[in-house]
């Protein structure tokens, strides 16, 4: 690898590695859960988003943490998270479906995702990787707690991004995180 390479490292192939190892958790779950999730109201899931979020920043303040896993797994726990509530938005709570259907929705969301993504990298040239991935935590916090608040107003905005972009946005900062946990160098 030269030393251009290594400065500018691929980001659309270093994202494909991470969602594809967020992808593979999620189908393994699906095989020990089914759709169980799709009983959950979107608030339920922002709420399971906030817990993981806050799990992140707890470890990250006290450099330690007493549960065996560590911060990459729940930074794949909020991407999954938000994948299904997006696709609970799109089709609301209801009774299962199948996995195959679960799998392509979830698919369709992450495409979603890395589409915005890429328009935004494009137009922010890169800035996500001069951050710390204690800032995508804060971030992805305050995504949540804006979430929430548009919720308590029935999913209602006057100027801003409705709840799905703000999923969207944390899809990227948790994958923007796994890219700086086991990518980079």
């Amino acid at each position: 690898m030269d030393i251009q390479e290594k400065k500018h490292p691929d980001t659309a192939a270093q994202f494909a590695e991470v969602k594809a190892m967020c992808r593979d958790i999620y189908v393994k779950k699906l095989m020990d859960y089914g759709t169980s999730w799709r009983i959950m109201r979107p608030s339920s899931l922002t709420d399971q988003i906030y817990i993981k979020a806050c799990r992140i920043r707890s470890i990250e303040e006290k450099g330690c943490h007493a549960v065996e896993e560590g911060v990459v797994p729940e930074f794949i726990g909020i991407v999954n998270y938000c994948a299904i509530a997006l696709i609970q938005l799109r089709l609301g709570t209801g009774p299962q479906i199948p996995s195959e259907e679960a799998v392509r929705l979830y698919d369709d969301m992450l495409a979603e995702a890395t589409s915005l993504m890429a328009d935004k990298n494009h137009d922010y040239d890169e800035a996500w990787r001069m951050m710390r991935v204690s800032s995508f935590t804060d971030i992805i916090l305050q995504k949540l707690l804006r979430t929430k608040e548009i919720e308590s107003h029935d999913g209602k905005t006057l100027i801003s991004e409705g709840i799905s972009a703000n999923y969207m946005d944390m899809i990227n900062y948790a994958l923007f995180a796994l890219i700086k946990l086991t990518c980079d160098d």
